[in-house]
């Protein structure tokens, strides 16, 4: 029995100017739960069937999908009897997913039923040629399966053949339907509707997480998007890609080849997935083992830049955005501290040049951990359909439309300029996809696009200081002249150094133990009147616990050559100040620091402030 909730305002709205076109979003979960089908197929059943805020008939429309879903989604433990009944009635109907190869040797194409475990289907070839998706990765969609034992091929029986094939998605243009009635919605309504429509309940985010997430749609609506988030895990970074498009694919960064990605050129030369899918997101960057080498990342450059790759003196173009998502399992403040935020990437992948081409990173840190009271239970567009508009939208551009009221600083180059315009166009897309916008709203959608693109040339001045070296980016109003400049939030304010020299203050270098490089230190050593006491403050690790004990010991046998007091363990306490110490680093690598300051402070005695 599906329990009654109130309707709100945006709910009354959506139904009433989208009918048949949106769900109860938390249909979506009960009827997942046994079943490994993706969102959008079950979403397409709920739409034909749910598309109601009458529980009635939002109950009798569950029935039907529930009976459609056991009649003719295939579990693979359930396959022969499928097989059996195709046999014998002759004609079947099912949800699967279906991959079609060509077989050169043959010069035929065959299909593959994969939870039915059917190869060596028949397919007919208008159908391959209408849907060329089947070749790379494949489509799910409702089969019309025949049997035939009169086919033979190659002396051997292929009985099974592929009839129809209607595709989990629509076919019908919806950018003239929502660009008509985006105007009865506000801005803030908006914006809530297609996160509800991603499943998430807006009400429980706050404005920034809002528009974290919509900027995680950003490459469903632009061409040639290159995005990265790392975060956490269980933040959902991966569902966006897997579960909310039939024109996005997730792939595994240890599955994915060179020829996979972009053009096999064995054969007939199989299209890659960057010209059969519209996004391109890979899971878990760490894994990236086949990319990583200089060839691969060289024609990931090329097509990055330019959306075009060259193959055995052959250019090619795709329109796919590309997302690289992954984890990291340092905290942020102290991984800035030791290195940069593309650490998760394979070694040969930390490319300056290549991590240039990226035009946005979404800190994947700020989003919190799925839960339920994240999960919204109001409406939302039906996912196939949610995809169909987000596709369509990608005819749209708005990159220039920035340049009537701002300008950009001196410190963005042009590849800057471009990933900026790119966000923001895509954030105008999903926002205002009837162009309808104002300065304010621009200036808003520019701060986040700066913001984006600046925690990528951050990272790559930690990588490569002199050629990244400003990265100090800002934009200028026309009207006003009025510069501003734009921040990241995770930035940590630089270590202030000692002005001149001073008695117990000294800076150290330390040798760090997690992804190498090394890390400033600033110990500040104070002696007070007391009775012995060794304090140490800050976020002092074992071992530099166990070097500061270690310089105290050597003072204590060694005070009258360094003429230090001969009581000073009696008579003073000493309280030692540590900044930048909450990182591993590698052995006691800051005991001779230690020791100068210690020194210092007992014997009143500056410390260069110009040397570490």
């Amino acid at each position: 029995m599906i329990k009654n909730f109130e309707l709100d305002d945006l709910d009354k709205k959506v139904l009433s100017l989208f009918p048949g076109k949106v769900v109860k979003k938390d249909l979506l979960g009960p009827l997942r739960k046994h079943l490994n089908v993706p969102a959008y197929v079950v979403e397409y059943l709920l739409g034909k069937y749910c598309s109601s805020a009458d529980p009635e008939i939002i109950a009798e429309g569950i029935k039907e999908v529930k009976r459609i879903l056991t009649e003719n989604y295939v579990h693979p433990d359930q396959a022969e009897l499928l097989k059996s009944k195709v046999r014998e009635i002759g004609r079947y109907r099912v949800i699967d997913k279906v991959k079609v190869k060509l077989h050169e040797t043959e010069d035929k194409y065959w299909a593959e039923l994969v939870n039915l475990q059917l190869t060596y289907v028949n397919i007919r070839e208008d159908l391959i040629r209408r849907y060329e998706r089947l070749l790379g990765g494949g489509l799910w969609g409702i089969i019309d399966l025949t049997y035939n034992p009169e086919i033979l091929h190659r002396g051997i029986m292929r009985p099974f053949v592929i009839e129809q094939f209607r595709p989990i998605q629509l076919e019908a243009t919806a950018l003239e339907d929502i660009k008509e009635k985006r105007s009865q919605f506000s801005k803030d309504e908006w914006i809530d509707f297609p996160i509800r429509s991603t499943g998430l309940e807006p009400n429980n985010l706050d404005y920034r997480l809002k528009m974290l997430n919509l900027c995680r749609l950003i490459p469903f609506v632009e061409n040639n998007y290159n995005l990265v988030e790392l975060g956490p895990r269980g933040t959902g970074k991966s569902y966006v890609y897997r579960e909310l498009s039939p024109y996005s694919i997730l792939v595994s960064g240890g599955e994915t080849t060179v020829a996979g990605l972009f053009v096999d050129m064995r054969g007939r030369g199989k299209m890659g997935l960057v010209m059969l899918w519209d996004v391109v997101a890979f899971d878990e960057v760490a894994g990236l083992r086949r990319l990583k080498d200089a060839q691969a990342v060289q024609i990931l450059k090329d097509y990055m830049e330019t959306g075009g790759f060259a193959r055995i003196r052959e250019e090619f173009k795709g329109t796919a955005s590309l997302v690289f998502i992954g984890n990291i399992d340092y905290d942020i403040p102290e991984l800035l501290s030791i290195a940069h935020l593309f650490v998760p990437f394979p070694p040969e992948m930390q490319d300056a040049a290549f991590l240039d081409r990226f035009h946005a990173y979404i800190p994947g840190w700020e989003l919190p951990r799925m839960r339920s009271d994240l999960l919204t239970h109001h409406y939302g567009f039906v996912v196939d359909y949610f995809a169909w508009i987000l596709r369509e939208l990608r005819r749209l551009t708005f990159t220039t439309a920035i340049d009537e009221y701002f300008e950009f600083g001196e410190a963005l180059d042009q590849r800057d300029k471009n990933a900026v315009r790119k966000t923001i166009s895509g954030l105008i897309k999903l926002i205002h996809p009837d162009g309808n916008y104002t300065k304010e709203d621009l200036e808003e959608y520019l701060n986040i696009a700066l913001e984006l693109r600046r925690r990528v040339k951050e990272q790559l001045k930690k990588i490569k200081s002199i050629e990244y070296w400003n990265t100090n980016f800002s934009y200028i109003d026309r009207e006003t002249s009025k510069e501003v400049f734009v921040p990241i939030p995770e930035q940590p304010a630089p270590i202030e150094l000692p002005s001149e020299p001073k008695v117990g203050e000294v800076i150290g270098l330390a040798l760090l133990k997690v992804y190498g490089g090394g890390a400033i230190q600033r110990f500040e050593v104070i002696v007070d009147k007391g009775k012995g006491k060794l304090n140490a403050l800050g976020s002092m690790m074992r071992v530099m616990r166990e070097s500061l004990k270690a310089a105290y010991e050597y003072i204590s046998h060694n005070q009258k050559d360094l003429g230090i007091d001969i009581d000073f363990k009696k008579d003073y306490d000493i309280t030692v100040l540590a900044t930048q110490m909450g990182v591993p680093k590698e052995g006691a690598s800051a005991g001779i620091t230690i020791l100068t300051g210690l020194v210092s402070a007992l014997t009143k005695k500056p410390v260069r402030n110009d040397v570490a």
